[in-house]
């Protein structure tokens, strides 16, 4: 049976867009309400939900008071979304948030904890876990292709050109007391997830540089050089920044006893692979990912069937916390120039 969903969010909610169109398309979302201060996004809604919108309201209490939603999508700033998804949680609902959804990973614990008390779901957007090619990876090696893990490379670099726009400076993207960061927490986040999802382990220590190497007028870092240690032995790199002048460079790399393996999303989206694991295979071996849907649409359908009892989640509150901690631990390591341990692995 299809189930009621809420939406929490406000003016220019991040992803709103694609949040709707994803719900919009999953068969398993029954009503659904929206619950905005600003009621700048109800008509947006109803151009893309249609008959789903069954109501429209600017307390978020309210909404979910009298809705009874079974999930509630989050879409806020980060700095706003902590109370949000606290109410959500109050009210019985699964929670599916945006990230980060919170300017420090001591504001997302608490959480955690509750969703875990109240036996909820809280499920962070890290979307690119559902991606052919990243649970082809995560495959490979959990089967023991590489053997064991030495080495891992990150590297996620998007556009300068957003930050010399005076607009996007005055969003909350750019803003640390309302983003909790730059690059790092806003993108780099992804293949720092996905880094620990594709191997199964988590960090424990990092360290290195984070600042403003471009020099545009806005608090927030465009530039990161990380080193990572993580809770299998395993030593990492990420270069995480607002480089180029438009579009992405972004690949993830695995070093093992008895093999290598590539994701890389760029100008083609791959899967590569050597590994010494099989004899009677040589060579580097290629993955194509099937033509299917991708990025959110098939997110908001998974953490939908998750909230209907029908799937697991696609990512744990635990989980979206141990990346959360590495990130502001990093944070912190870079100001003091210091290794910090990750709090909880």
């Amino acid at each position: 049976m299809p189930i009621p969903v809420a939406i929490l969010t406000h003016a220019a909610g991040p992803h709103l867009d694609a949040y709707l169109a994803g719900l919009a398309a999953s068969s398993e979302v029954g009503e659904v309400s929206i619950a905005d201060p600003s009621g700048a996004t109800f008509a947006a809604a109803q151009k893309v939900l249609g008959p789903k919108l069954k109501a429209t309201g600017k307390d978020v209490a309210a909404v979910l008071r009298e809705a009874k939603p079974k999930m509630a999508l989050v879409t806020m700033e980060a700095v706003l979304a902590p109370p949000a998804i606290d109410a959500a949680l109050e009210h019985g609902c699964h929670v599916l948030a945006e990230k980060p959804a919170c300017v420090r990973a001591a504001d997302f614990e608490p959480l955690v904890r509750k969703a875990e008390g109240k036996h909820l779901h809280l499920m962070l957007a890290l979307a690119n876990r559902l991606r052919p090619e990243v649970r082809e990876a995560r495959r490979l090696v959990s089967e023991g292709r590489l053997g064991k893990l030495y080495g891992a490379e990150l590297h996620l670099i998007a556009d300068q050109t957003r930050l010399k726009s005076e607009s996007y400076r005055k969003t909350w993207f750019a803003q640390k007391a309302r983003a909790g960061g730059g690059h790092l927490i806003w993108l780099g986040i992804h293949w720092l997830d996905l880094a620990m999802f594709v191997t199964g382990t988590g960090i424990e220590a990092v360290a290195g540089f984070s600042g403003n190497v471009g020099g545009q007028p806005m608090d927030v870092e465009d530039s990161n050089a990380a080193a990572l240690r993580f809770s299998n032995g395993m030593f990492g790199t990420m270069t995480s920044g607002y480089y180029l002048d438009r579009g992405y460079h972004q690949h993830l790399k695995l070093w093992g006893e008895k093999g290598w393996l590539e994701v890389r999303q760029q100008n083609e989206i791959m899967l590569k692979w050597y590994s010494t694991a099989e004899p009677k295979v040589s060579g580097v071996q290629n993955f194509t990912p099937p033509n299917e849907p991708t990025g959110y649409t098939p997110w908001v359908h998974a953490c939908v069937r998750a909230a209907a009892g029908l799937q697991d989640p696609p990512v744990t509150g635990r989980e979206g916390l141990r990346v959360l901690d590495a990130i502001y631990a990093f944070y912190e390591a870079a100001k003091l120039g210091q290794t910090k341990s990750v709090a909880r692995k």
